[in-house]
């Protein structure tokens, strides 16, 4: 299977949407080679600033450039880009409702050898707080581009999680129907929806294959947009199954599932469970180490389905 990095697609359509609109400018704090900008600074020297190790002055700079009438992207890890320029995020950028794509790249677990301090498993529970901010999670390569391309199009302040490692692609970028909050319905099931978002859709969809040699129709949805999260599809999807699991790359409190929760309990209350970091800091390991030891595989998706459907059958 093709596989292709979100941080790499992400430096592809940043090059792609250059050559399109020169009011686009991007900044990176000295991360270039790792976010990717790098091919973005060699192509257009003008319009990339580099503004060192200093996350806070980055944002500031990037503030000051979208009041000014530019379509700013800034750039950098996401434990930096989120935890350290927090303030400047909040009061800089969604205060005064700026045209800034903050696009944190290595989020999640799979920074792997970096270890817990540089393990952002916090960064979408911070950032749908924030008046404003409008977050997206894409699954892949082409989703990454389909985003990028959205989110010029789209006015205000904005968040963009993407990843280190390659990961599986999924859609064919030219068919990809990528609209910022709105999910995208992947396979439909009767029994059981999955809704999913970053690299755990790809793995929900595997799990939804093998459910199905046992009888069970599981839905999969991939919910790349955080914040607006689509509430019609998630009410829908609680309507027609019944039950609902919530699969990410984060920890569960915060993140995709306590915002998929939120909807339900207000508008359609049924089974939820939820499958994450459970609450805990991450450690130094390889990537796939790292998903399988915080629980994050296709058997544990496969595992709380049966939960579910034992929980719904009890009810019956």
């Amino acid at each position: 299977m093709e596989k292709q990095a979100t941080r790499d697609a992400y430096g592809q359509a940043l090059v792609e949407l250059g050559h399109l609109h020169d009011d686009i400018v991007v900044l990176d704090a000295d991360l270039s080679s790792s976010t990717k900008t790098a091919g973005f600074g060699k192509a257009f020297p003008a319009r990339f600033i580099n503004a060192g190790i200093a996350e806070q002055n980055m944002i500031g700079m990037a503030a000051g450039l979208a009041a000014a009438g530019k379509t700013v992207f800034a750039s950098s890890f996401a434990i930096f880009a989120v935890g350290r320029a927090f303030e400047q995020v909040r009061n800089s950028l969604a205060y005064a409702n700026l045209n800034v794509k903050v696009c944190a790249t290595h989020a999640g677990l799979t920074v792997g050898e970096d270890g817990g301090s540089h393990q952002a498993v916090e960064d979408i529970a911070v950032m749908r707080s924030v008046p404003n901010m409008c977050v997206v999670v894409p699954a892949d390569g082409p989703s990454t581009k389909a985003a990028l391309y959205r989110l010029y199009q789209r006015k205000g302040p904005a968040y963009l999680r993407l990843g280190r490692p390659a990961v599986p692609k999924i859609y064919d970028g030219e068919k990809i129907d990528f609209v910022i909050g709105k999910g995208i319905e992947l396979r439909k099931g009767k029994d059981v929806t999955i809704i999913a978002c970053g690299i755990m859709v790809h793995k929900s969809l595997e799990a939804a294959k093998l459910l199905a040699e046992e009888g069970i129709e599981a839905a999969v949805i991939d919910m790349h947009t955080i914040k607006p999260i689509d509430k019609e599809l998630i009410i829908k999807q609680a309507r027609s199954t019944g039950a609902i699991l919530t699969v990410e790359e984060h920890n569960i409190i915060g993140g995709l599932g306590s915002a998929v929760a939120e909807v339900v309990a207000e508008n359609h209350p049924v089974f939820v469970e939820r499958l994450g970091i459970e609450d805990i800091f991450g450690q130094s390991a390889g990537p796939e180490e790292l998903l399988e030891h915080y629980g994050l595989t296709i058997q544990n998706i496969i595992d709380k389905i049966h939960l579910l459907l034992n929980k719904k059958k009890e009810l019956k």
